[in-house]
């Protein structure tokens, strides 16, 4: 019966003074390549996930609403040059310009698309990384001006 209790005693000491486990920063990293904005779930940062959502489907947006212009003018010059006629009452340089304009706007969303994508798996990375880091009040930067024997300077005291 006292070994039962000892180790009874002992199994619920290990744990009450087991430490939590540190998050992975490649555990967050994985899970915001699968699912973007649960690596940031996973380090507790949820007010990031519905930022990260806006970029994503406001880009994605972007991309259908330039592509979808884009396309319109380019077939309409295609069609003009083939003989059609069409409703629009831009001339053939203008159509050009226009298709060039949204072709490049789609191009930026393209790579805004992925930019903000990259950017939420460095985050959920670092964000680990700097998961269990210590902020307290105790950091403080003095300057003073030091006096010794035969020197004037100046002192500098940084404590953390």
């Amino acid at each position: 019966m006292n070994k039962l209790v000892v180790l009874l005693i002992f199994c619920v000491s290990i744990n009450i003074y087991s430490q939590k486990a540190l998050k992975s920063p490649r555990k967050a990293a994985i899970y915001s390549s699968i699912i973007p904005g649960s690596g940031q779930i996973y380090t507790k940062k949820y007010w990031k996930v519905p930022l990260i959502y806006g970029g994503l489907s406001t880009s994605i947006y972007f991309i259908h609403y330039n592509n979808s212009k884009y396309l319109k003018y380019k077939n309409t010059l295609l069609n003009r040059y083939d003989g059609i006629e069409d409703n629009l009452e831009n001339t053939d340089s203008e159509l050009l310009i226009l298709k060039d304009y949204y072709r490049r706007n789609r191009d930026i969303s393209y790579l805004a698309t992925v930019s903000i994508y990259l950017l939420n798996i460095i985050d959920a990375s670092v964000n680990t990384y700097l998961y269990k880091y210590d902020i307290s009040d105790e950091i403080s930067f003095n300057v003073k001006p030091a006096f010794y024997e035969q020197n004037i300077g100046i002192s500098l005291n940084l404590n953390l």
